[in-house]
This record gives structure tokens, sequence and C-alpha cells, in this order.
């Protein structure tokens, strides 16, 4: 069974909270899937090209069929000539979305807290907050966890934390309601409070 460290004031262990059970038994591939359909929602499907239907121009035939010496040509707007058509580009009303069971993606979370679990990188504090609001002070805690990077997950947001950890490249902070599979196993580590630990833990 996976257990999740718990910190003290100075980010010292101070026991553990054990994960559930069944979180061990939970199949790797419902976070694959979640993941991958996380990634395709986020796709902004700009890409788009024109095809010899929408090209302008091309209209008149360039030269007689027979007799110059050349090859024969149609159009001047076939996908081989200089400001013709692409073939078989992009196009922006291609759909991206796919489908995920809402049970897959609660599976797939307890899967990534189990993984960080297993890596001892599954950090529980009583609370994350930054009441001064200063960016060097969310610095130093994540500093003196000694982490690359970090999740930070508070039951509730407020203001002056968001404020202090917001111009931080090496963390996200994020209250309990948008905790996802793909946040948690993105990042080396995940710091959360423990109502919120415990409210998800619940949720399942």
């Amino acid at each position: 069974m996976s257990k999740a460290t718990i910190l003290n004031e100075n980010l010292e262990s101070a026991g553990n909270i054990e994960l559930p059970a069944r979180y061990a038994e939970i199949n790797p591939h419902n976070l694959y899937l979640y993941a991958k359909s996380y990634l395709a929602s986020l796709r902004a499907n700009t890409a788009h090209t024109k095809s010899r239907s929408t090209v302008s121009g091309g209209g008149k035939k360039p030269w007689r069929q027979k007799g110059r010496g050349g090859a024969r040509a149609g159009s001047t707007r076939t996908n081989v000539w200089v400001g013709g058509a692409v073939a078989f580009g992009p196009k922006s009303d291609r759909n991206y979305y796919q489908k995920i069971n809402k049970k897959q993606k609660r599976l797939a979370l307890e899967c990534a807290l189990e993984q960080k679990a297993v890596d001892g990188k599954l950090f529980v504090c009583d609370s994350l907050e930054i009441s001064s609001g200063k960016t060097k002070d969310a610095s130093n805690f994540i500093k003196k966890l000694g982490v690359r990077d970090a999740l930070i997950v508070k039951n509730e947001l407020d203001a002056k934390t968001l404020l202090a950890y917001r111009n931080l490249s090496n963390c996200y902070v994020i209250d309990a309601g948008e905790l996802n599979a793909y946040l948690v196993a993105v990042y080396s580590a995940v710091i959360i409070e423990k109502t919120a630990l415990e409210s998800t833990i619940k949720e399942g």
C-alpha cells in the first residue's frame, strides 16, 4: 500500500497517509487514455490549407494541349505549381475530441496519485497558503522542498497564494476542483493540502 508523506511547518516528514489499496490495482492504460484525451482537447485546430476547389484562380488553361514541346497543363493552381493548392493538407474543420468515460477519468487520477506516492513525490501539508502574496516566499518554499517542479493543490485557492505562485515557471497552483490526472503525472512532485487529499480520496 502506497503512502503520501505528511510535512510539518518546517517541511520535515511528520508521518504518512495511506492511499486506498485499490489504487495499486488500477491499469496504467487509463492514465494514458486520459492524457491523450486531455492533450487532444488543447489543440487549437487552426492549421488550414486550400484545396483545388477553394484556391483562387486557375480557371484558364495556361497553354494549348499539344504542339509546344512542354508538359501539358490544365490549370495554374494544381498542387505542383507555386501558388497552387495543397494536396492532403490540414483542414480546420477536423475534430480532435477523444471521448473518455467519467469512470476512466477517475481511475486515471487515482493511478497518477498512486504513481506519485510510489515515487515518494506526493506530499501533504495542513496549509499551503502564502499570506504575504510574495513570489519570493513561494520560491523559497519550493527550494526548501528540493524538487524540480511541483503541482500545488489547495482546497480553496485564494488570491494571495495565486499571486505568489503565478510568476514561478517551475510550479503551478490550482484548487482541488481543478485536479486532474494529467497535471499530477506531468509535474515531478505534488504538494496537496490534507483536506483536499481527503476529499479527493472520499470522492472515489
